[in-house]
């Protein structure tokens, strides 16, 4: 490949920058996406054929309007046809699939929309970027496509300019059918196993966390465009991006190297010739294509450009998220727009090397490695309700979280572009998962699957469909900087043929930047141990267990908040989890069981018996922090020496389910949030609870020198005893002792327990680098002084810094005791309802005598809503502060 060598500097003027800019002729292509004036009907609710219905003259009147993207059920659930299938048992009330047969979930999708009559060589395109499971299309009284259409993962376009009213009237209508089959929702992982039979997400025929979703996500779940061209088309350009050497953030950067390939397609019945010409950041290149074939496609590999001084993109942590715009073009004869492309690109280059010492696979970019602190992600919605919005708003949590990788699940979806273009702005690698998992696809012997291990390890039937829609995914994400892994499936590899293709053929051709795991837990991503557990463990658990060294799940418990049960649990079901003597087991109510609650066992009760539902849900969010922060801080312990990376199991859920989130469906954070935040912080000061040693974890690149760290015990009464402080530098990618405990914590307050403050500051600047508090038990294990602690007495005042962002100052007395545990919400001030999503930079933080915290949120400003601020703690009364609209 040709490169050429631009040097930006040379690039001195404005005026030159605009000129470069505006280089070709105004756009000719349109893109646009058909998202309003959808209705539905239920296929066999209509006894009429498709180019019936897709005549405009045809009446629509009496369909009920329609999600689109979406599913059946959103639409049905946007018509108040079904109860809100998140709310208490509402989702008995929906008819499964498997029992209504899958007519009763095939419908019609029909909207009208305006396109002029196309020009002389102008050509029209519909564009659908995700349909479940099959479907047909008709446009104006014809038919669209040959035969029907497959796989949820696959965009179909077809060509609609033969059908194009003159009066530019048109009607598009579409059929879509459920998978097939659709399977028993029976209780097990992916119920009976049968719905791998399809090319389809898994999860919606049931998961130990999620109910059955009933129309198993019928529809057409992902986005529709129009877009015009004329005879030449751009597809699924390519940028690869060489970034040699090892890289520092910070430092100047020596050369790196921007490579394109592109598709080209001819729709003509004629020969046409043409240039290809790519721009981005100042930088134009052309390359002219002889002759592309009447209805040919053709690879056309462009010249490369060697950027002198680029910006690169690091994960979060490590480095800013730099991303460049690239307009791609072909131009008819070298002067007639035929089509445009546009595709976003960060600059940075992947490397999965093995890790001799831990025997797991290790993650550099640009040259360093990254300690992977990741996430596991279902997906946004169980109904697929996504969009842009929602999915910056959980991205923004996770960088939040201090994390660097999510990993995609194989039971879910490949996730969309706007996800992707979400972990690209705020730095989150991503490992995409295939559509297969060792439950449904035959890993495990299993009474609730109706067929064999043998027989399901075959799934999908349509195997050269699987690949197809493999090639059209890759092609479909591969620019995104933050895609870092793809991974052939949940817990087990897809089948022998369709593996070795992807390994073989698809990646090779298609990406070959990124390194495959045959499955998420497979040898080459580590070799020791085991995943899990994803239960309550003893906070010393995750500091003195070995898991897999580069584990790909393990996780907890992880409850909302009284304010979040009480979205979707019934009042009447509002009932603390007992223990039962007789039988040995705790007696759970049975919306909480629906709903997937795992047991805290008896952490909770440590905390004193739960009076009601609400002081239950506040005792387990200490249990939550405490294993969060337990769990990646057991982990950076050990990093480069045990582990090259962890994944928590998870961090989200699609539904409202009662086990492992950082929040919940309405994207209200818990306890668990910020436990993970402070224990995946970059720079960390920490507790061993089972050395009893101080230790500082630094992730970065750089040493950081001159550090002083304070250790200071507080009593339930707010009186401080310092331990001691100690000077101290932390290596680069290290974690390593700097103090131990184990003789002054001997027999200390065995009563009551106590608080240990941990501060770390800049020696030479005094700036607060990190600080954390852990709360001790008693000698029996239990917080009995927690019980007895007495009422802080804060301070509080709020006032917006700017529009979106408010500042919190929350001042404890020296007399005091520690003011623990507080939360933070921000609230409309007529309803006392949280405003949601809104980001916290810390929450479910403590005071020390004698302090103060200033947390900040960020939110959307909502019209006619007036948010203010309240604050309750473990012995801070419930207040609400007034958010002063000033700002400062």
């Amino acid at each position: 490949m040709t490169m050429t060598t631009v040097n930006k500097s040379t690039i001195k003027t404005a005026l030159l920058a605009l000129l470069l800019y505006y280089w070709l002729p105004v756009s000719a292509q349109q893109q646009y996406e058909l998202n309003t004036g959808w209705r539905a009907m239920r296929a066999s609710d209509i006894n009429k054929s498709g180019e019936e219905i897709s005549q405009t003259n045809f009446q629509t009147a009496n369909w009920i309007p329609a999600v689109v993207p979406g599913t059946v059920l959103t639409t049905l659930l946007s018509n108040k046809l079904i109860p809100d299938p998140l709310y208490g048992m509402n989702n008995k009330q929906i008819p499964d699939i498997y029992d209504a047969g899958r007519a009763y979930y095939a419908y019609w999708f029909v909207t009208d929309f305006s396109e002029a009559y196309p020009e002389k060589e102008e050509k029209v395109w519909v564009q659908f970027r995700g349909v479940n499971n099959s479907f047909d299309v008709y446009v104006n009284g014809h038919k669209v496509n040959k035969q029907q259409q497959k796989s949820m993962f696959l965009r179909q376009e077809f060509d609609i300019t033969p059908y194009l009213t003159r009066n530019g009237a048109n009607r598009l209508a579409v059929i879509v059918y459920p998978p097939d089959p659709v399977g028993n929702p029976n209780g097990g992982q992916g119920g009976d196993g049968m719905i791998a039979h399809n090319i389809t997400n898994q999860f919606v025929a049931g998961w130990d966390w999620i109910q059955p979703v009933h129309d198993r996500n019928t529809g057409i779940w992902d986005k529709v465009f129009i877009s015009k061209t004329k005879q030449i088309a751009i597809r699924n350009t390519h940028v690869v991006t060489r970034v040699p050497g090892t890289r520092w953030p910070d430092s100047a950067q020596a050369a790196a190297t921007v490579e394109i390939t592109t598709e080209v397609e001819n729709s003509s019945d004629e020969p046409v010739s043409g240039t290809l010409v790519y721009a981005f950041d100042g930088n134009k290149v052309r390359v002219n294509v002889a002759t592309i074939a009447p209805h040919g496609k053709q690879l056309v590999s462009l010249p490369g450009i060697v950027i002198k001084e680029p910006k690169l993109w690091w994960p979060n942590g490590y480095g800013p998220q730099n991303m460049y715009d690239m307009k791609v073009q072909f131009l008819i004869k070298g002067k007639h727009l035929s089509d445009e492309e546009h595709v976003q690109f960060g600059i940075r280059e992947l490397k999965a090397v093995w890790n001799t010492h831990t025997k797991s696979r290790e993650l550099r970019v640009n040259g360093q490695k990254i300690f992977i602190k990741g996430g596991n992600w279902i997906t946004s919605d169980a109904m697929l309700r996504l969009s842009k919005e929602r999915y910056d708003a959980e991205i923004r949590m996770h960088r939040d979280m201090n994390l660097n990788l999510i990993r995609v699940w194989g039971g879910g979806i490949t996730e969309r572009p706007e996800f992707y273009e979400a972990c690209d702005k705020y730095g989150l690698l991503v490992m995409q998962d295939f559509w297969t998992s060792g439950d449904c696809n035959g890993r495990w012997d299993d009474p609730k699957k109706l067929e064999d291990t043998n027989a399901r390890r075959k799934y999908p039937d349509d195997h050269r469909l699987y690949v197809a829609s493999l090639e059209d995914q890759i092609k479909m994400l591969r620019n995104h900087p933050s895609l870092a892994f793809w991974c052939g499936g949940n817990e087990i590899k897809p089948p022998a043929d369709i593996l070795k293709a992807l390994k073989d053929t698809l990646l090779p051709h298609l990406d070959g930047t990124r390194f495959l795991f045959d499955y998420s837990n497979d040898d080459s991503m580590s070799l020791h141990s085991y995943d899990g557990p994803y239960t309550v463990q003893p906070d010393t658990f995750f500091w003195s267990h070995r898991s897999y060294a580069f584990n790909s799940e393990v996780g907890s418990a992880g409850i909302n908040d009284y304010t979040s049960l009480q979205r979707f649990i019934p009042e009447a079901d509002m009932k603390v989890p007992a223990y039962n003597a007789a039988t040995g087991k705790w007696d759970i109510d049975s919306v909480w069981t629906y709903h997937k609650y795992v047991s805290y066992d008896s952490s909770i009760e440590k905390y004193g018996h739960p009076a009601d539902v609400k002081d239950f849900a506040n005792k387990a969010q200490l249990v939550n922090y405490n294993q969060y922060r337990a769990l990646m801080e057991g982990a950076t312990a050990h990093m480069w020496n045990w582990y090259t990376g962890i994944i928590e199991w998870k961090t989200e859920n699609p539904w409202m389910a009662m086990v492992g989130q950082m929040y919940d469906h309405e994207l209200d954070p818990n306890a668990c949030m910020y436990g993970l935040a402070e224990g995946s912080k970059p720079i960390h000061i920490m507790y061993d609870p089972v050395s009893n040693g101080i230790r500082i974890a630094n992730n970065g690149f750089t040493a950081t020198h001159k550090l002083h760290l304070w250790v200071t015990i507080y009593t339930m009464d707010g009186l401080d005893h310092d331990l001691f402080d100690n000077f101290a530098q932390a290596p680069a990618g290290s974690c390593n002792e700097y103090g131990n405990l184990h003789n002054t914590l001997d027999g200390l307050y065995k009563n009551s327990g106590f608080f240990l403050s941990l501060r770390l500051s800049d020696m030479e600047t005094g700036e607060r680098i990190d600080e954390n508090l852990y709360w001790m038990p008693d000698g029996n294990g239990n917080y009995t002084g927690l019980q007895g602690i007495g009422r802080a007495k804060i301070s509080a005042s709020s006032h917006l810094v700017k529009e979106g962002l408010a500042e919190v100052t929350v001042a404890n007395p020296l007399s005091s005791p520690v003011a623990f545990f507080n939360r933070i919400s921000l609230t409309d001030a007529a309803t006392g309802k949280r405003i949601l999503p809104a980001f916290y930079n810390n929450n479910y933080f403590s005071v020390l005598p004698g302090g103060q915290q200033t947390i900040q949120i960020a939110f959307t400003p909502q019209a006619g809503v007036n948010p203010d601020v309240t604050i309750e703690g473990w012995n801070v009364d419930k207040q609400r502060i007034e958010l002063k609209q000033e700002t400062k």
